[in-house]
């Protein structure tokens, strides 16, 4: 029998629906654009106009296919289609950049001393790299926009080393890891780093194997996304290191139905029916989430999970408020590591574990 708080729901949904609608919109900050356009025609090569192009230049892909990878280290370059009639897809034989060598179509190059900045990249289809679809590594402000990345063997669109990314109104599916990834860096160990208020905002996200992966990152923002169809909705992965990952906020984001089967890595077991996860983060805020219909039987399946880290360390001081969840197996919420400072309230769903949190 359903408790009485839940009949509230529709009520509490409502109030969710106005604060979205009334959500501003996620956006970079401004940005001169104000050089050449470069037009670029199928049977042209958008990496020789990239290479012609000075900061502040604009490169129009105008629609057909383009077969090659594209490598950016020039500040406040912006690379824009026609919407899904632009697509960049894979060659024959991989372009001889970096970005060619590592497999990516896209990528965006700095260093984290000396960061590319306020690249925009927006309105086109990037599909079938062997790795990621569109990769920030040592960047600052690169916006991603209206772009859609899929069959891309890792990650469909993601940063690393960087801050102040902006990734809005994309849709990323069916790519082997993650719709949207996050990390302060891909290849070493180390604390969390400060992302200064990255966003990724208004998204589509599935048929991934995570839709949104944050590991080892504070200070960002992941809302108003519409995430379904993956094993795993949202991974907020931290660990024990200095300082930890988390002071993040989860809000706003449609979680439904990540009822895939992943098998298990050498660092994890097998996922499926993760809606909302935290494993070793401190401090993050989940607020305002519907939350449904996510359901297995993995370590990590439930509504809105707390799980200890691959390491071994707990969650701590993770406020969850004011979600709403049904249809969530084997719980709505769960907390499983029982780390120190975690709190639950306002929540409207039907079963928690342990019991009390809804």
């Amino acid at each position: 029998m359903r408790t009485p708080k839940l009949r509230h729901l529709a009520g509490l949904t409502a109030v969710l629906v106005i604060e979205l609608a009334q959500l501003p919109g996620a956006h970079a900050a401004p940005v001169d654009q104000t050089g050449t356009v470069h037009v670029v025609a199928p049977g042209q090569s958008i990496q020789a106009a990239v290479d012609a192009a000075e900061p502040g230049d604009t490169i129009e892909i105008q629609p057909g296919v383009y077969r090659e990878n594209i490598q950016i280290t020039t500040d406040r370059l912006t690379l824009h289609g026609a919407g899904e009639a632009t697509v960049l897809s894979p060659a024959d034989q991989p372009s001889d950049n970096a970005c060619g060598a590592a497999g990516h179509g896209i990528c965006v190059t700095g260093t984290d001393q000396q960061p590319v900045s306020d690249v925009r990249i927006s309105s086109l289809k990037v599909t079938g790299f062997p790795k990621n679809g569109i990769w920030g590594s040592g960047t600052d402000r690169m916006t991603v926009r209206d772009t859609v990345t899929e069959q891309n063997g890792q990650q469909g669109m993601g940063q690393e080393l960087s801050t102040r990314g902006a990734f809005v109104h994309n849709v990323s599916r069916d790519n082997g890891q993650s719709g949207v990834f996050l990390a302060n860096t891909i290849d070493a160990e180390g604390g969390a780093t400060d992302a200064l208020g990255t966003v990724v905002a208004a998204n589509e996200l599935s048929g991934n194997r995570s839709g949104v992966v944050v590991r080892r990152l504070r200070d960002l923002t992941v809302e108003r996304n519409t995430i379904t169809g993956n094993c795993a909705g949202v991974f907020i992965v931290g660990d024990e290191s200095t300082p930890r990952a988390g002071d993040l906020t989860v809000r706003y984001n449609a979680v439904t139905e990540n009822n895939a089967y992943c098998a298990a890595t050498d660092r994890l077991p097998f996922i499926q029916g993760a809606g909302i996860v935290l494993t070793g983060a401190e401090g993050a805020r989940v607020t305002a989430n519907q939350v449904h219909d996510n359901v297995g039987t993995s370590p990590m399946s439930g509504g809105i999970v707390l799980y200890t880290s691959v390491v071994g360390a707990p969650n701590a001081q993770n406020a969850i408020s004011r979600n709403v969840l049904s249809g969530n197996k084997p719980a709505d919420l769960a907390d499983r590591d029982k780390g120190e400072g975690n709190t639950f309230t306002e929540n409207v769903c039907e079963l928690s574990e342990p019991t009390g949190r809804c």
